[in-house]
């Protein structure tokens, strides 16, 4: 017969407790400065202590709002200046413009976004941009058509025509103009059809070739729209060596098209992304390379009204009151403190993505580095979950556009010296090099590898295969057949 009994142990254990202020201070760290202004407006309506600074350059009563000075450049431009700086001084192409960027979205990093439950994307129309987003990551493998190919779908007008001169667009980006017009013509067969297209005529095109209706006749009457639109029949039909019967039938194969794709989506909104942090250089006689600060424009600033709490504090007599006065009190202290270091975190990370990635800055999109969550958190002093949340939803506007925090990190590949390389870069010497190809003697794979053991690159043969298959090259054998004939 077994004996039951009772004891009382004391243990100690460790455990981590999310208060409701560390709770709150995670959340504000994943706030972009739009979604921070709303949140801020939100809690000085309910608390009375609270309450938005003056205009940027006005003095602030003393005592106002423990740190919030360094939500304007103040304490935290001077405490992270060597942060800012890269260790190159040459100087950039130029300053953030926000009248010449274009804004980076996509990629393949996969952060934690908003806590959404998954009847949200149930009932939620689409937009064009998710739509034509899916298509790309389907379509394009490699990270930097992924790229490129998410900065000509944030190009895309109401209507869904791309209008922006592609030359300008790869000279902005240094990058060559083959590569982007390349991934131009293949998003063009995107779903739905015209879109990417430059104008009318070309969106229509795109239409009837994939129906396959774009034969002479109908070129020619795309080239001549608007004699189509003052109805000058007898001339079209002239143009086009169509009888009138022919013509009209044309016509009404013009007229069942689409003229603006991106109508049938009815959510897509064309909107402009607000950098949440700027990229500027700095001049050669305080030593040249760049620095990062918040921007001010967008970034809310708060403080805590002393006097209104000192007035009020004074005047409460009943115990109740009393506790209310001080909670608020201590609650508005919380959120100032609490903003001054979110902007002090995004600095830090911000500064040291920008010294990481200076070769992309200065020399284009080739040039990416491999960059991992862990160097950034080790080098910053925080942990890699701090930097997946900052770098999550901000975007920070430099001199070759806007891109999003998160894009700047790339995978590695090991080198032979022991140093490492980024996979995008090894995708884009392998591009060259079979564009360099001599047709009498193209590189098979395994010269492929030998070239690039030869540049100190360590990489393995089915690595080469696997690369060449996502740029679409064709194997060597292909290739010899293609150009020889």
């Amino acid at each position: 017969m077994s004996k039951s009994s009772q004891n009382l142990d004391l243990r100690q254990s460790q455990g981590l407790v999310m208060t409701p202020q560390l709770q709150q201070a995670i959340r504000l760290l994943q706030m972009n400065n739009a979604e921070l202004n709303a949140f801020l407006e939100e809690e000085m309506a309910a608390n009375p202590l609270l309450e938005k600074a003056g205009p940027e350059g006005e003095e602030s009563p003393p005592g106002e709002g423990d740190g919030a000075q360094g939500l304007d450049g103040g304490d935290v431009e001077s405490d992270f200046a060597q942060v800012w700086e890269s260790s190159s001084s040459a100087p950039a192409p130029g300053d953030f413009d926000p009248g010449q960027s274009t804004v980076g979205r996509g990629g393949a990093m996969s952060f934690d976004g908003a806590e959404e439950g998954f009847e949200v994307g149930l009932t939620r129309p689409r937009t064009l941009r998710e739509h034509l987003l899916e298509q790309l990551h389907m379509e394009a493998s490699d990270s930097r058509d992924r790229l490129l190919g998410a900065m000509l779908i944030d190009l895309l007008d109401e209507s869904g025509y791309l209008r922006i001169d592609r030359a300008d667009l790869a000279a902005r980006l240094n990058c060559p103009i083959e590569r982007l017009g390349a991934l131009l013509d293949r998003m063009k067969g995107f779903d739905p059809p015209g879109v990417f297209a430059r104008d009318l005529a070309e969106c229509l095109a795109i239409q009837l070739a994939d129906q396959g209706k774009l034969d002479g006749p109908m070129k020619i009457l795309l080239a001549n729209l608007d004699r189509l639109g003052a109805r000058d029949f007898k001339t079209l039909g002239a143009l086009c060596g169509v009888n009138e019967t022919y013509l009209k039938d044309m016509v009404a194969e013009i007229r069942a098209l689409n003229p603006k794709p991106a109508a049938d989506f009815e959510s897509f909104v064309v909107q402009t992304v607000i950098p949440d942090v700027l990229m500027k250089t700095l001049p050669r006689h305080l030593g040249g390379g760049w620095r990062v600060e918040l921007n001010a424009q967008t970034l809310p600033r708060v403080l805590v009204n002393r006097d209104y709490y000192t007035d009020v504090a004074g005047r409460a007599r009943d115990r109740a009151d009393r506790a209310y006065i001080e909670n608020q009190v201590a609650s508005a202290s919380w959120i100032v403190r609490a903003l001054d270091q979110r902007a002090q975190t995004i600095l830090k990370v911000a500064g040291e993505i920008v010294e990481a990635q200076n070769a992309f800055f200065l020399y284009g999109i080739e040039c990416l580095t491999p960059l991992t969550l862990r160097e950034v958190a080790e080098k910053t002093g925080v942990h890699e979950s701090t930097v997946s949340r900052v770098t999550a939803g901000k975007y920070i506007g430099t001199p070759r556009g806007i891109f999003e925090l998160k894009y700047f990190f790339t995978t590695a590949i090991a080198g032979a010296d022991g140093s490492s390389h980024s996979a995008e870069s090894v995708r884009a010497r392998i591009r060259a090099l079979v564009d360099a190809e001599d047709p009498a003697a193209v590189l098979s794979d395994d010269s492929i590898v030998d070239i690039l053991k030869k540049e100190g690159v360590d990489i393995a043969r089915r690595t080469v295969a696997k690369y060449r298959e996502s740029l679409k090259i064709p194997s060597s054998v292909q290739r010899r057949r293609e150009k020889n004939g």
